[in-house]
């Protein structure tokens, strides 16, 4: 017969951005014990809530599983000596498996006679480790943040009121911290009282009749219903980021959506600065109209019923006040403050004290903008567009706007800039230079604005390999890898003909004219290659069979276009032209034989048979073009052309003796098979792909 667990932590109010976390690692604690108890059981599911971590576990085994196996040792040579005495290594598999080695029988398996153990363990009742097991799963327990409360030596993420842990009806008597375990709950702190759970199949009803929602699923439905009503009831589009709705999900028991409003006045405000104050300040959700305007409302949830709706929606409207009229304070001051002014403040901000100050960073930046702009030959009033946005692309940080909401670095930049008579360019080039933010977000929409951000993000990236900081395993604390791949995105959506190369050389230059470099720039630019290249592979993983990615990036990634279209255009090939693998396996044979090669060049009046003077013409009559197109990066038809050789391939192999015993003939033709090699390799390494 099975039972039920369930256990229950109380605590003080746990912040909400640690609750997912730990109710999972609850679950998985439970489970993996379990199972490497060797107990059987049914569904197990884990419930948060701000004051309560949970988990329930169905018909679990009222014992463990008897244990009957035969477990393989080493060999009989090794086991036993000549006189059948047992060996160290005998004696110690018999102590490992806690079995007598006269117990130990023998099987041949392959040819080798091996020892076997036997081993047969009676399973114990559930009920006489349970106890035990659930205080351990408790106590090993690990949060970001910990808390000691009273005189206890024990940490947890916050002080432990109650515990409920039931084995069906019975409960499961241990304590922690002076706190035993038993059968009441609490319900919601101002609604609810305490309740007793008569067994685990209980629970969540007796909760529910105490104002708590226990089950995650059932209170992010609730709200997400109550919002979509609230939005069909006043044709508005709520705003609903999925952040702050997780956020919101543990900070109430009993979610109960309500709205209010504020003072039209302050939507002559930016609305990016009303939404992120409503946002990070109280947890609001933003009402916008069909246009994405702001309107003078916000939606909240509250942790409690409907009842007095009225005067909750006042008490937040009368904050929610207080915090955009800070913002419009904050806002107008920020507009008195030149932007001469606010440069000159950066000289006085450490990006880094081995790197420099940040107006050491934007010179830095203008210098790298200025040198992009100048390879990809953009026009007079381009570049002085380029030059003012890079000039001034921080000033913003000094306000204080930013100062009170970081996140809006770039948004109060593009305003203030506006305001300050700068161009529209200019102010839109600053808010998108730090474009893209995260994976998904879109690039700069203007040249301007991309050539000032891969100037910003490239010059982090090359100042911290300059210092020996580059990321390793999960360790990257300036996030470079974000910043590379955001590089690479720009310079795909824009099609810049700027290649790796380029850009590492111009801004190892500009480091090393303006700083004192202490790390070699030729080891730096090799680490660049390499780090690249793996957000390179990361970005074709994407959409790419793994073998197609390593064909193509072995060819090279220098111009992140070229070998993205080579990747894209051979993975339709392989998948829908079927005798390509014969294609693939005449490549093969090229590149095999082309290694051997002395790198002498093809002198073609040694050529003694037909099929190789076919070739070097084929060769020849595609080999310009083809290379023509690759640079166009055309390269759909460059793979076509050089597919094209392979019936001048194959019947130089099927007619030719390469290794002839002439030497000057056989070089000849290894120095053929060379040049082939040469331009096939710079579209692919074929030999990775899998046939």
């Amino acid at each position: 017969m099975a039972k039920d667990i369930l256990l229950e932590i109380g605590l003080e109010e746990v912040p909400a951005r640690f609750l997912r976390a730990a109710m999972n690692q609850l679950l998985d604690k439970t489970v993996k014990w379990l199972d490497d108890s060797r107990l059987t059981h049914g569904e197990a599911k884990a419930f948060a809530t701000p004051r309560r971590l949970a988990v329930w576990i169905k018909d679990v085994a009222e014992k463990q599983e008897d244990i009957n196996e035969e477990v393989k040792g080493p060999s009989r040579k090794i086991a036993q000596d000549e006189t059948g005495t047992w060996s160290k290594a005998a004696l110690g598999f018999a102590r490992s498996q806690g079995v007598d080695p006269e117990t130990f029988t023998f099987r041949e398996l392959s040819g080798v006679e091996y020892i076997y153990a036997q081993k047969s363990s009676v399973g114990i009742s559930t009920e006489s480790i349970v106890a035990e097991a659930l205080r351990n799963i408790i106590t090993t327990m690990t949060f970001p943040k910990n808390m000691r409360w009273g005189t206890h030596d024990f940490k947890f993420v916050r002080p432990i009121k109650w515990i409920v842990a039931l084995w069906g009806h019975d409960v499961i008597d241990f304590e922690i911290t002076g706190v035993h375990t038993g059968r009441i709950t609490r319900g919601h702190r101002f609604l609810g009282s305490e309740t007793e759970i008569a067994e685990p199949t209980l629970y969540l009803e007796a909760l529910r009749q105490q104002h708590v929602i226990a089950d995650i699923e059932e209170r992010e439905a609730m709200i997400s219903a109550q919002i979509a009503h609230l939005a069909s009831e006043k044709n508005w589009h709520i705003d609903v980021k999925e952040d702050l709705l997780e956020e919101v999900l543990f900070l109430v028991e009993t979610p109960t959506v309500l709205y209010g409003s504020f003072d039209p006045a302050f939507l002559n405000i930016p609305q990016e600065v009303l939404i992120t104050s409503m946002r990070e300040h109280q947890r609001y959700f933003p009402v916008l109209d069909e246009a994405g305007q702001l309107l003078p409302y916000f939606v909240t949830v509250r942790s409690g019923d409907n009842r007095s709706l009225d005067i909750i929606a006042k008490g937040n409207e009368k904050v929610l006040r207080a915090r955009l009229s800070d913002a419009k304070f904050f806002y107008e001051e920020d507009q008195k403050l030149q932007i001469d002014t606010a440069l000159a403040k950066l000289e006085n901000i450490v990006f880094h004290e081995e790197i420099g100050t940040v107006g050491d960073k934007v010179r830095r930046i203008r210098q790298i903008a200025d040198q992009l702009a100048l390879q990809l030959h953009v026009t007079p009033e381009q570049a002085i567009a380029v030059s003012r946005a890079a000039d001034i692309c921080k000033f913003d940080l000094v306000t204080q706007m930013v100062y009170e909401f970081p996140e809006l670095q770039g948004v109060m930049g593009e305003d203030y800039a506006r305001k300050a008579g700068e161009s529209e360019e200019v102010s839109r080039a600053i808010f998108e230079h730090y474009q893209p933010r995260f994976a998904g977000e879109a690039s700069p929409a203007s040249l301007t604005g991309a050539l000032v951000s891969i100037a910003d993000k490239l010059d982090t990236i090359v100042g911290c390999f300059s210092i020996g900081i580059i990321p390793t395993g999960s360790q990257d604390p300036y996030a470079l890898r974000r910043q590379a791949a955001g590089i690479v995105q720009i310079l795909l959506e824009h099609q810049l003909s700027l290649t790796l190369e380029q850009l590492f050389d111009i801004a190892l230059n500009i480091h090393q004219n303006l700083r004192n470099m202490k790390r070699s720039c030729d080891i730096i630019r090799i680490e660049l290659y390499d780090f690249f290249g793996l957000r390179v592979k990361k970005l074709l993983s994407e959409d790419l069979r793994y073998d197609v990615v390593d064909a193509v990036i072995a060819s090279g990634f220098n111009h992140i276009g070229s070998v993205v279209a080579r990747g894209h255009d051979l993975m339709k090939v392989v998948q829908h032209t079927p005798d390509f693998k014969l294609t693939i396996e005449s490549f093969g044979r090229v590149s095999n034989l082309a290694a051997k090669s002395s790198g002498v060049a093809v002198q073609p009046a040694l050529f003694v048979e037909p099929a190789e003077r076919e070739l070097y013409a084929s060769w020849q009559a595609a080999t310009t073009e083809y290379r023509t197109l690759l640079t166009a990066n055309r390269t759909a038809e460059a793979l076509a052309l050089l597919s094209s050789l392979r019936p001048a391939i194959t019947a130089f192999f099927d007619q030719v003796m390469v290794m002839a015993e002439d030497e000057a003939v056989r070089e000849n033709r290894l120095a053929l098979l060379a040049a082939v090699d040469q331009d096939i390799r710079s579209y692919a390494d074929f030999s990775k792909l899998v046939k």
